[in-house]
């Protein structure tokens, strides 16, 4: 073992109150000696795949990446090539255009309806629950879609176009306790195939189709948690086709995950076995390609209940494990509990943000009121 290597593995680690093979919940166990260079080299790549290989574990791999980032690791790994590579792909080429927008689908959403069952809340929501009143994770959830239909003014009969439909959880909600009716769009035939069936005898309408394609009025928009996996050179174009589908007097609702500030590509391990070609969108890439197209109505922030849905979908996961451990093999398994406790450590440490922004066409003309 190359003792400089360890040393300057230490050194990343001052001031984040991480100990190598401390006693702490938080503190990073080698089983491995090959991790130091790996990390080193590959930077949150390697990072990420050294603890699926199993090179090294933690207790509180959550509190572990939240104290990491709040103390800004990255930039102390000035040579990170991975993520260079991944800069420079993401301005050579528009990885979410034409049939690579249906890549996220076939990737993520298409690993296992059973695994989302499993993980998720009685709907079906892959999105950030609402805390502020709820007593469970299964009212959390309903307490956001019920916020959403506030927003946007929802009663019975309205058209609404639901961008990302996932398993059809909003559709079915706000036909259900609003009486509306709901065209959703998804690019995963699993979502595509389990939502129409949850969807059964309601007036729903879910389709296997990009954004782009859509062309036909309606009442109101939303779009919850899709935005993360248009890509910067699509903001604009995405905001064209909500603009193009909504009518002159409807508002539409973009719930999304951001980072505090603009960038234009993904951390490369969530880009290879999690979200690939997602990204990230700041609040100014958002406003800048919203411009001339909508008014900015309503900024709701509310970042911190992500850490508490991802750690109740963390814990569903690992109580569900037994019944799903003969279809994923351990490293599927250590994979997907990283992906999750990373996630939550990220919005703990108040880097990844969580945004529901209400869109006007003209401006609401006796002013918009808000729901909390």
């Amino acid at each position: 073992m190359n003792t400089n290597i360890q040393k300057k593995v230490r050194e990343l680690l001052e001031g984040t109150g991480v100990t190598i093979n401390g006693s702490n919940l938080w503190d990073l166990q080698i089983n491995d000696q090959r991790f130091y260079k790996r990390v080193l080299t590959q930077g949150s790549l390697g990072f990420g795949e050294s603890y699926m290989d199993g090179w090294w574990d933690c207790k509180q791999v959550d509190e572990l990446i939240c104290r990491l980032l709040r103390d800004d690791i990255r930039k102390k790994l000035k040579s990170n090539w991975p993520l260079v590579a991944g800069l420079i792909l993401s301005v050579l080429t528009n990885q979410q255009k034409g049939k690579k927008a249906f890549k996220i689908g076939e990737a993520h959403y298409d690993a296992g309806n059973d695994l989302y069952k499993a993980m998720l809340d009685k709907r079906m929501v892959y999105t950030c629950g609402y805390w502020k009143d709820a007593l469970n994770f299964d009212e959390a959830q309903e307490a956001k879609l019920d916020l959403v239909c506030k927003k946007i003014g929802l009663k019975k009969g309205d058209r609404v176009l639901d961008i990302g439909c996932g398993w059809g959880s909003f559709a079915k909600f706000a036909a259900e306790k609003y009486g509306a009716h709901v065209v959703g769009i998804t690019v995963s035939k699993e979502q595509l195939e389990l939502g129409k069936k949850n969807c059964e005898g309601l007036p729903i309408e879910l389709r296997y189709q990009d954004y782009r394609d859509v062309n036909e009025k309606f009442d109101h928009i939303v779009s919850l948690g899709m935005f993360e996996h248009v890509g910067y050179k699509n903001y604009r174009d995405y905001m064209k086709a909500a603009a193009r589908c909504l009518k002159d007097d409807g508002l539409f609702l973009l719930h999304t995950i951001g980072w505090i500030k603009s960038e234009t590509s993904l951390d490369p391990w969530i880009h290879k076995y999690i979200f690939p070609n997602g990204m990230l969108p700041s609040l100014a890439q958002i406003s800048k390609a919203s411009e001339e197209l909508f008014v900015m109505e309503d900024i709701h922030s509310f970042g911190t209940d992500y850490d508490k849905t991802l750690m109740a979908w963390h814990e569903n996961f690992e109580e569900h494990w037994p019944e799903l451990k003969d279809k994923y093999d351990e490293r599927f398994y250590r994979m997907w509990r990283y992906y999750l406790l990373v996630c939550a450590g990220s919005f703990r440490a108040r880097k990844n943000q969580l945004w529901q922004i209400v869109f006007s066409k003209n401006g609401v003309v006796s002013g918009y009121k808000s729901f909390r």
